[in-house]
């Protein structure tokens, strides 16, 4: 993929996320088990990016007068970009996307991005903090479901943008 159409890539994890994460045998897992955590933060100029790699040029997505005229507050981020970018902590706890068989979630809110109040476009305006957890381990089959929390951080405010968020990974 061009760099140029990718969003921006989440930090690394710190040191302690990924000793906390580190476990992917599947004697070394437990319920409850924090995998990890990661936060991504969004610019308006990161949804132009992904309406131009996905194709879905959406106005919703970049155009603050139509978002309005349709009964949103304001430009909103992707679904699929929300969703991908949470699942993209379980692909790096996995080490290899492919381990990941299955992956789902509900939407349960919208991911306002506002237009940065002055300077470049490039200025992050939304928080998302993902956190994985395993929540369910199946000896039979060898694989554990991870259970995402994906909020929108506005402040010390959270809400839940994706609910019923699982991934199933398979381990060996």
């Amino acid at each position: 993929m061009n760099d140029d159409l990718q969003v921006r890539r989440p930090a690394p994890l710190q040191p302690a996320e990924r000793q906390a994460g580190s476990p992917r045998r599947w004697d070394q897992l437990h319920k409850g088990q924090v995998i990890g955590t990661r936060t991504i933060e969004l610019s308006r100029a990161d949804l132009i990016r992904y309406a131009a790699a996905s194709g879905d040029h959406n106005p919703i997505h970049w155009n603050q007068r139509f978002a309005q005229e349709v009964g949103l507050e304001g430009v909103i981020a992707h679904g699929m970009l929300t969703m991908g970018a949470a699942v993209g902590l379980v692909t790096h706890w996995a080490g290899d996307p492919a381990k990941v068989t299955d992956y789902q979630t509900r939407f349960s809110k919208p991911v306002p991005v506002p237009d940065a109040a002055h300077g470049s476009p490039e200025a992050p305006t939304a928080t998302l903090e993902i956190t994985g957890k395993v929540g369910k381990l199946d000896e039979e089959n060898r694989t554990a479901r991870i259970d995402l929390t994906v909020e929108l951080v506005d402040g010390d405010e959270r809400s839940k943008v994706l609910t019923k968020c699982q991934a199933v990974v398979a381990l060996s």
